[in-house]
Parts: structure tokens; C-alpha cells; sequence
């Protein structure tokens, strides 16, 4: 008797992390591009800077003239290779997190609010080395086949910094505010409005509701998180001085970049991080929900 509820668990638990890491890998692979961008103009740190982007154009121009089409997928391999455990650790926990806060007496709202938060901040243990090697990897301006392999910088990083907060796990303040504090907005915002906007029944509105609320969700949640990936990208990229350390702690590096370069500086890189995770956002949740209600029907 005891067997079944755990068979159960054990599927549900299945669907959920098989329907998130696909949600992930789809994701990453159509828009990983800006986020290459992205830590590229959170990186420069003055226009003076002979290899700092003026525009959102010119940085798309320099990287294919300098770079080729590849200098675009830098760093691909390592979100890659923790897109889908990363992002089925998100939804997976989002759903669980969301399970346990059932017992206790809370509204709707903070519910899916507090269990996005519970999500992002075990999401961001996880993935925390590979966006070390991946922010490492896309701040080198050298051609692709020049640059060193994804395992060949891991090494290295490992070998000269240890696994520590020095090391493969540096910035990781930043990234479990960064990563907690978009899935507390994204999940919050996109429950509770979806559940305001009555379903439509017809399946093409109905898909466009769904990408309209998920658009937004990933929209307001970059523009809110971005002070603290711009520190991540800080801590993790190139200091400014080699062999110095500038960058160590998630609130120091903000307020340092804000003393220096102004209040605008900690949302650099927003626009193509709202071109990324906009409609990246809206394709996670839909991919989500869709492979998750199929996996429902057929397995």
C-alpha cells in the first residue's frame, strides 16, 4: 500500500525535472548570443576603454568582424552542460518549495513568490562554477579557435584559485541574489497574473497569453536583478588591475561600480539581457508547461 504514493512521487518528481531541463536547453541554445553581450558591456568599465561597445549594434558588429560567427557561443559549453540540471533544479524545486509552503497559512501570491525565491537560491549553489568559467570564457576577445577549451579553463582556474570563493566558486553572493531575487519576481508575477487572466479557448490565444504574461515575468525580473548580475559579472570577469583584487563581494562591488561610474553603470548590459531573458523567459515557461503536460499524457 505503501509503494504507490512513492511510484507516484517518484513520476511526478521525474516529469518535472525532465520538462525543466528541456525548458533550459532550449533556451540557452536560442539565446545564449545576448548573453554573451550582455556580460561583454557589464565588463568595460569606461567608454575610454579602447575595446568598450558604444551601442547594442556595435558590440554584434565587433564581435562577428574580430571574432567570427563562433565568437557569438563563447562560453556556450558550460550553461550548456548546466542548463539542464540547472533549470530542472529551478522548476523542480519551484514546484516543491510550492508544496511545502501549502501547509502554512499564506496567500497565493507570496506563496509562488517565496517558493521562486526558495528555487533561485538553490539554483544558484549549483550552477555558480559553470558561470565562473563561462563569464571567464566569454571575456576573452581573442578569436574562438584561439581561446581555451571549456575543461582546459576550468583547470586552470582550479589549479591557480582552488574550488573556494576565490576560485570556482567566486561571486556566489552575487549569484544566489541574482538568481533569487529573478525567480522570486519571475515566478511571482507569472502565476499570479496568469491565474487573473481568465483561459482562452482558443489554442493560439491561448499560447500568445501565456508567452505575453512570461515575456513580462522575464522582463521585470531582469530590470529588478540586473545590480547584481552586473556585480557577479564583476567578480567572476577580468579585474581591472591583474594580480589585484577589486571585485570580492556581491554589496562592496556595487557600491564601489556606483561611487565610480554612477547609478547606471550596475544596469549595463540591461537591454540585451531583456532581449535574452524577455522572450527567453516566456520560451522556458511555455516549454515547461507544454513538455510537462505531455509527459502527464503519455508517460
Amino acid at each position: 500500500m505503501s509503494a504507490k504514493p512513492e511510484v507516484g512521487l517518484m513520476r511526478e518528481a521525474s516529469r518535472q525535472i525532465v520538462a525543466g531541463g528541456s525548458a533550459g536547453l532550449v533556451e540557452i541554445c536560442l539565446m545564449h548570443p545576448l548573453d554573451v553581450v550582455k556580460t561583454r558591456f557589464q565588463i568595460q568599465r569606461c567608454a575610454t576603454d579602447p575595446n568598450s561597445y558604444r551601442s547594442l549594434g556595435e558590440s554584434f558588429q565587433m564581435i562577428f568582424q574580430r571574432e567570427g560567427l563562433f565568437g557569438f557561443y563563447k562560453g556556450i559549453l558550460p550553461p550548456i552542460l548546466a542548463e539542464t540540471p540547472k533549470r530542472a533544479v529551478k522548476f523542480f524545486t519551484f514546484e516543491q518549495y510550492k508544496k511545502l509552503l501549502g501547509y502554512v497559512s499564506l496567500s497565493p501570491a507570496l506563496t509562488f513568490a517565496i517558493a521562486g525565491l526558495g528555487s533561485g537560491l538553490t539554483e544558484a549553489i549549483i550552477v555558480n562554477p559553470f558561470e565562473v568559467v563561462k563569464v571567464g570564457l566569454q571575456a576573452n576577445r581573442n578569436k574562438f579557435a584561439e581561446q581555451p577549451s571549456t575543461m582546459g579553463y576550468a583547470r586552470q582556474i582550479i589549479k591557480k584559485e582552488g574550488w573556494g570563493l576565490q576560485g570556482l566558486n567566486k561571486g556566489l553572493t552575487a549569484t544566489l541574489g541574482r538568481h533569487g531575487v529573478f525567480n522570486m519576481v519571475y515566478f511571482g508575477f507569472y502565476y499570479n497574473v496568469k491565474n487573473m487572466i481568465p483561459v482562452n479557448k482558443d489554442t493560439t490565444l491561448e499560447f500568445l497569453r501565456k508567452f505575453g504574461i512570461g515575456l513580462l515575468s522575464g522582463t521585470i525580473a531582469s530590470v529588478i536583478n540586473i545590480p547584481f548580475d552586473v556585480a557577479k559579472s564583476r567578480i567572476q570577469g577580468p579585474q581591472p588591475v591583474p594580480g589585484e583584487i577589486k571585485y570580492r563581494t556581491c554589496f562592496k562591488t556595487m557600491a564601489a561600480v556606483y561611487q565610480e561610474e554612477g547609478i547606471l553603470a550596475l544596469y549595463k548590459g540591461l537591454l540585451p539581457k531583456i532581449m535574452r531573458l524577455g522572450p527567453g523567459g516566456a520560451v522556458m515557461l511555455l516549454v515547461y508547461e507544454y513538455t510537462y503536460s505531455w509527459l502527464q499524457e503519455n508517460w
